[in-house]
């Protein structure tokens, strides 16, 4: 296909100079708007501007220029159909061969602090989309140019073919033409539909658009024989995995991401130094304490075993101390997650060249309005985060035992890590520092088995965090065994009041939640 007519109108000029100028080489008459026209006449190139091409003038503010049948009859026209051509000579329009169009910046609108609504509204692009979308249909006859980074490419191949580009690239920008309208569209609709939310209750859209822009393409994904490639939510307000950049070691595999997005969540949860150790997205060691080392010494002793190729996360910058504390304990560390490190620490990390280092610099935390996304086959899945956070003064003693003011940091400590261990899951706690866990059991009693045989004598005077009520006493029979000193859970369960006859009889003191952490 040959150019020899161009409509350009972008808002971003990047390379603008550049690319009209490899046009004018090749003597391609140049349509085009308002400040884009004006940019290109600056630069010494004739441009027909649009309301000169249509014979109507821009009005409304600007809000209608490029909306007219001359444009979109020279970009939508079938060159082949001897009709469309007669209606074309019959309605004295032009076809058009090119259109570069970038869009209004909407998204980086609504990211400033402060935006109104009016503002985030002037900054819809109608007639940007209107015309990629129309060039992009009618692919095999216009070029459609919808990013600066693409100008290169373009131009490389008019130059190279006398004027002309070749139909692989004509679908491949009218792909990403479709790609991009999609996102845009998207964005904008989550915007006017969260600004409803907010004033309806929270209600969820009834139209869900997930968009997002491929960081990379992964090696394989949770096992070698499947597909994989890693994207960044578009419409995410906080700093996450995607965020982070890699400092040295091998790609991250699916699994790895994964395990990063946990081991960064809990960390995110505590002020004082804190450090969590992952395998297989569930926690097998988690502590803050009043120094990093002692995090970590306390989250690694949690269970030393099930740490060997774990994902490690720190909530404070990793010291060249730190760095050496944590390759001479940890026999074997897959990837860390820092807010940063030290030189030193890097250098330190060298020496292990395929260990991932992450570094992550905005570790807030996750905010109401972030939504969680679950894929079914056939279906999605969609909520609010879990942020709920529970205080001190919420916790409902239930038993006829107090729990010692001593251990009821450990019980919120314990409450706040729970929700990240796959359900139905136990944690004991001495402390703030994890000592057994029991995770993704089918019966609460064997998750409650397994965190106390993984405690071991660190058992006694424990306290237990349960993610869900007890469905029996058998648990708490078990607890009593270990001598655990004090028991978190929701509640409600139509055998709480027998849960709570079998704590008073063992004399284990027990507060109730009145919030359920479920994670599937």
């Amino acid at each position: 296909m040959k150019v020899k007519r161009a409509l350009i109108s972008v808002s971003d000029k990047t390379g603008l100079k550049d690319l009209v100028k490899e046009l004018d080489k090749l003597k391609v008459e140049i349509i085009s708007t308002g400040g884009t026209a004006k940019a290109i006449k600056a630069l010494g190139i004739n441009v027909v501007e649009v309301s000169s091409y249509t014979g109507f003038p821009e009005m409304l503010d600007g809000r209608v220029k490029t909306i007219h049948p001359k444009i979109h009859g020279g970009l939508l026209a079938l060159r082949k159909n001897k009709d469309h051509m007669r209606q074309i000579k019959e309605n004295d329009m032009q076809l058009i061969d090119m259109v570069v169009v970038n869009l209004y910046p909407f998204e980086e609108t609504i990211s400033r602090k402060g935006v109104t609504e009016e503002e985030a509204i002037e900054n819809i692009d109608i007639g940007g989309p209107t015309m990629l979308r129309s060039a992009a249909k009618n692919f095999r006859s216009v070029a459609v140019v919808s990013s600066p980074s693409q100008y290169e490419k373009v131009t490389g191949e008019l130059k190279k073919n006398g004027g002309e580009l070749s139909e692989s690239l004509l679908k491949d920008l009218a792909a990403e033409v479709f790609a991009k309208t999609s996102k845009y569209d998207g964005l904008i609709a989550k915007y006017l539909s969260g600004s409803g939310a907010e004033r309806s209750g929270g209600e969820l859209p009834d139209i869900l658009n997930i968009k997002g822009t491929k960081v990379y393409d992964l090696r394989y994904g949770e096992n070698p024989h499947q597909h994989a490639a890693f994207y960044k939510d578009a419409s995410s307000t906080c700093k996450g995995v995607a965020d982070a950049r890699k400092l040295q070691g091998k790609q991250l595999s699916f699994n790895n991401i994964m395990d990063l997005d946990v081991a960064m969540a809990i960390v995110k949860d505590f002020s004082t130094p804190a450090v969590s150790i992952i395998k297989h997205n569930n926690p097998c060691g988690a502590a803050t304490a009043d120094t990093l080392e002692a995090a970590f010494k306390d989250a690694l002793d949690c269970d030393r075993m099930s740490a060997f190729g774990s994902i490690m996360g720190f909530n404070m910058p990793i010291t060249e101390g730190m760095a050496k504390l944590i390759l001479g304990e940890a026999d074997f560390v897959e990837c860390i997650i820092a807010p940063d490190y030290e030189d030193g620490a890097l250098e330190v990390f060298k020496s292990k060249q395929n260990l991932r280092i992450l570094r992550l610099q905005f570790l807030d935390r996750a905010q109401k309005k972030e939504k969680d996304v679950k894929k079914v086959l056939g279906g999605i899945l969609l909520q609010d985060v879990d942020i709920k956070d529970i205080s001190r003064s919420e916790l409902k003693t239930v038993t006829d035992r107090e729990v010692p003011e001593e251990l009821i940091d450990s019980l919120v400590f314990g409450w706040k890590v729970v929700k990240y261990v796959k359900s139905n899951s136990i944690l004991l706690c001495q402390g703030t520092k994890t000592v057994g866990i029991g995770a993704g059991q089918m019966s609460r009693v064997d998750s409650v088995k397994i965190a106390i045989d993984k405690a071991g004598e660190r058992a006694r005077g424990a306290v237990l965090a349960s993610d869900a009520f007890f469905p029996m006493a058998d648990s708490i029979e078990e607890a009593h065994r270990a001598e655990i000193a004090a028991i978190i859970q929701p509640g409600g369960s139509i055998h709480d009041e027998e849960v709570i006859k079998s704590c008073n009889h063992f004399g284990i003191p027990m507060v109730f939640t009145g919030v359920r952490h479920f994670r599937h």
